[in-house]
């Protein structure tokens, strides 16, 4: 079974704090005013995130359950 996940670009993220804001599980925060930290426990995969990122710093990748408990 596969499961979705968002990588976010450290690098790219310009910390907008948009991807935070639309997020409809509040999976997504700014902390410290500049870095956006995840909660996976949150997430649903719903790419909201990714379309309003205007630095293309996140992308939502799937990953294999099974190898992830390994």
């Amino acid at each position: 079974m596969t499961r979705k996940i968002i990588v976010i670009d450290k690098e790219k993220c310009i910390q907008c704090g948009g991807c935070c804001a639309v997020c409809p599980r509040r999976a997504l925060s700014l902390v410290g005013g500049n870095v956006v930290e995840w909660d996976e426990n949150k997430c649903v995969g719903c790419g909201l995130c990714v379309k309003v990122c205007p630095a293309n710093a996140i992308k939502i990748i799937e990953v294999d359950e099974d190898e992830d408990k390994e």
